[in-house]
């Protein structure tokens, strides 16, 4: 019988890139989770896994050379999850260099500038007394997953995936396409719009979403404990080892 692969998590997007991979692969699998809110990224045992402190992360007991393996950042997990089952990642070069710029745009530029949005517009004012200094923040990531969304939107035009067929590619996409907390409409991009829709009505996509749920917490309510974890989660300086 497979070893389960342990999966250190939290419910972020980037974590759910990685519980949808799994239940989608039908890998067997364990949580582990690492809650920011508390530190646990900041760990001894999760850096020795993942050194940059963030999390998802997982370790392989049943590696491709019979050794534990250890990943973390979730684009390189994906691709290592989707050699490993053999399914969402072709082995066709043209194919598999489709899949692989679709999730380094999304690695590279969706994520890192949505989730730029999503601070400045739902933390920073927790943050920042002056609301004047939030405000181009919030404009230039407002605009850019703007643009980005509109992006997605040009692509799936005459497609209903992002590479093809559906791949680790929409797998990494989808999480982030979160409008409510981005100041989108997605009923500016009609072709996005139906393919969150196509996306999330696949069942291993709902289990995987699911996942943690009763895990987080409201990092967005008054007291000392929101206040703490929001300190540990964006007033972090480099640590000495």
């Amino acid at each position: 019988m497979t070893a389960p692969i342990e999966l250190w998590y939290w419910p972020t997007p980037n974590g759910w890139k990685i519980s949808i991979a799994l239940e989608e692969m039908g890998l067997p699998y364990g949580l582990k989770p690492v809650n920011i809110g508390r530190g646990e990224q900041f760990t001894p045992e999760f850096q020795a896994i993942s050194p940059n402190g963030r999390m998802p992360a997982i370790v392989d007991p049943d590696s491709p050379d019979g050794k534990p393996l250890s990943i973390f950042e979730s684009g390189a997990i994906l691709q290592y999850l989707g050699n490993k089952s053999g399914r969402f990642y072709p082995t066709d070069l043209r194919a598999r260099a489709e899949v692989d710029q679709w999730l380094f745009w999304q690695v590279g530029g969706l994520g890192p500038m949505a989730g730029q949005t999503h601070h400045f517009r739902q933390y920073a004012p927790a943050l920042i007394k002056d609301q004047r200094q939030i405000a181009y923040g919030v404009r230039r990531y407002t605009d850019e997953t703007n643009r980005l969304y509109g992006v997605l939107d040009r692509r799936l035009a005459d497609r209903e995936f992002l590479a093809g067929d559906y791949s680790i590619a929409d797998m990494a996409a989808w999480p982030w396409i979160l409008p409510e907390h981005q100041g989108q409409d997605l009923t500016d991009f009609p072709n996005l719009k139906a393919w969150v829709e196509r996306v999330g009505a696949r069942p291993a996509v709902q289990r995987g979403r699911a996942v943690g749920d009763e895990l987080r917490s409201n990092l967005a309510a008054s007291g000392r404990a929101a206040e703490e974890a929001r300190k540990l989660l964006f007033g972090q300086r480099a640590r000495k080892s």
